[in-house]
């Protein structure tokens, strides 16, 4: 089920929320071993986590995470604008209907029949979320083996810069143009949707 939420912190009320944070905390911070700011001891927060971000959140019927992503507006501070500027040889995308795919998720849980699954259904998700809001583009920031996947997917896809080793990871920008025809393109490159995106559009 495909939660489309906007909070600014995880919410003692609202479960998906909560799990998607946990979930965030598990992947970067326990296993990625990033530096970033974890609350509670179990959530990882950080400064981009406020009013103006949206989260798209692929969970079981109970709450339980299985992926999401986090949007940032690129007309706000965000993370390639703010912090890796230098990952573009030419300004950062900045635009009201272009947006930051940022806190790309899948759960730990997951065996690897699953977890393309959920990475399937969540970048058509981001597709569909994209074509319903009048978003026009992504920008994100990949390490090298994602960057890799993200360009193979199929749709329109450039990268804003050469790759660079930032902190002793080599990271690299890239802009993914969203058109009426991405899903077919999508389709074409096998990253098809399933069953987890039957739509619970919620603000929280």
């Amino acid at each position: 089920m495909l939660h489309v939420l906007q909070s600014a912190a995880p919410s003692a009320s609202h479960a998906v929320l909560r799990s998607m944070f946990a979930a965030r905390k598990s992947v970067f911070v326990d296993l990625l071993k990033w530096d970033v700011p974890v609350l509670d001891d179990r959530y990882e927060v950080d400064q981009f986590d406020d009013v103006h971000a949206t989260y798209l959140i692929l969970a079981e019927p109970d709450g339980t995470h299985l992926g999401s992503a986090r949007l940032l507006p690129t007309m706000r501070p965000h993370i390639l604008g703010h912090l890796y500027r230098d990952l573009c040889d030419e300004a950062p995308p900045r635009s009201p209907d272009i947006f930051e795919i940022t806190r790309f998720c899948l759960d730990r849980r997951l065996r690897a029949r699953e977890r393309r699954q959920v990475r399937d259904a969540l970048v058509n998700a981001l597709v569909d979320h994209a074509l319903a809001s009048g978003i026009t583009a992504y920008s994100a920031i990949a390490q090298m083996g994602w960057y890799q996947q993200i360009l193979a997917f199929g749709w329109r896809c450039m990268p804003l810069g050469l790759p660079r080793v930032i902190d002793g990871s080599m990271l690299a920008a890239l802009r993914i143009d969203i058109t009426a025809e991405t899903p077919a393109l999508l389709a074409d490159g096998r990253i098809v949707a399933s069953a987890l995106r039957e739509d619970q559009r919620v603000a929280a």
